[in-house]
């Protein structure tokens, strides 16, 4: 069995290993990190061997802290980084470049429809009819998209989305309420098979689906990191948020997306999301203004340009080919967007 992980932050850790009477045999740990002294390898190695197949990722990576010789120093490697790739390893966890990756970038499309679009091509990756797929998003019209649990009159301020012509529509994942203008946001989704993040926590599969984004921020000169459990910061501060959405039919599936801020009217959010001062307290800042850095100051590149350099950073990791949305899927996307992303009773589902 096989297992990689990238310790967010660090390097690649792999594993390889057997089974024999519900043990680990054999295991072999190994990366492009750096450890001293050099025999702390094989205590490693030493403390995995033997291990019950059903240890969770807390209780390996303990008991490779007992067995590391005194003065052990890791760079770019945890004891938890490779817990977590032998549980990759024992779920047959799949990698990134197991799969024909596919992007989708079309038109701008209506709020309700982009919702409607993840549902439905998350599902088709499910299935197994659809390959793991890059979408990024072209918005038509300025919204206010809520999280799946989020209270729709806590959130936003009914008001100044009249007052602004502001579009509201709730999403299928968890999480916090994005503030979209045309032109102002990047908003990317990743529909990938359950495979590719198993052997991970759910907190861990934030982390590992947007390694790549760091990546691709890195290559444009932003220096950018993951905060747990959904954003991802800069020195001077947030520039995006992610959630996920589960799919349990088929072979299973996660929708990861996110929405990064290019450029942001601050005041016009402020007017039409209500966000209270204990919302803010955790994110170290007392105004929302401070909470998102957008990247047309820190890139100077035009949303386009910072686009089409994402997408490349992408295809340069993993591959890409170039895809579209199936007359059948953009159907049933746009009959869910009419029947349930634009209903009040699924938007004010949560009042």
């Amino acid at each position: 069995m096989h297992g990689e992980y990238k310790v967010p932050g660090g390097k690649l850790v792999v594993v390889d290993l057997d089974t024999a009477d519900g043990m680990l045999r054999g295991v072999r740990v190994a990366g492009d990190f750096f450890l001293e002294p050099d025999e702390a390898i094989e205590a490693i190695d030493a403390a995995l061997e033997g291990a019950p197949a059903d240890t969770d990722a807390t209780a390996l990576a303990s008991r490779i802290d007992a067995a590391l010789p005194a003065g052990t120093v890791m760079y770019g490697l945890t004891s938890e980084g490779i817990a977590v790739a032998v549980r990759r390893a024992l779920a047959r966890a799949t990698d990134w470049t197991d799969y024909d990756w596919q992007v989708i970038h079309a038109a701008p499309e209506s709020p309700a429809l982009h919702m409607a679009l993840d549902e439905v091509l998350t599902t088709e990756v499910a299935a197994g009819r659809r390959p793991p797929t890059l979408r990024i998003w072209e918005w038509g019209a300025p919204a206010v998209v809520i999280g799946s649990f989020q209270s729709l009159r806590n959130e936003v301020d009914p008001a100044g989305t009249e007052r602004h012509g502001i579009t509201v529509v709730r999403r299928i994942s968890g999480g916090g309420a994005m503030f979209i203008e045309p032109g102002n946001t990047i908003t990317y989704s990743l529909s990938v098979p359950e495979a590719l993040v198993k052997g991970l926590t759910f907190a861990d599969s934030y982390a590992y689906l947007d390694d790549w984004v760091l990546g691709a921020l890195g290559d444009l000169g932003v220096k950018a990191w993951y905060q747990p459990l959904n954003d991802i910061a800069t020195d001077t501060g947030k520039i995006a948020g992610a959630a996920q959405k589960r799919v349990v039919s088929g072979r299973g599936a996660v929708l990861h997306h996110v929405t990064m801020a290019y450029d942001i009217d601050a005041d016009k959010m402020l007017d039409v999301l209500r966000i209270g001062r204990e919302k803010l307290s955790d994110k170290g800042t007392r105004s929302a203004k401070k909470r998102v850095d957008p990247l047309r100051r820190q890139t100077g590149l035009s949303r386009e340009a910072v686009i089409e350099r994402m997408i490349a950073s992408f295809r340069g990791r993993y591959g890409l080919t170039e895809g579209r949305v199936t007359e059948e899927e953009m159907a049933r996307a746009r009959e869910l967007a009419a029947t349930k992303f634009s209903s009040r009773a699924w938007t004010a589902r949560v009042p």
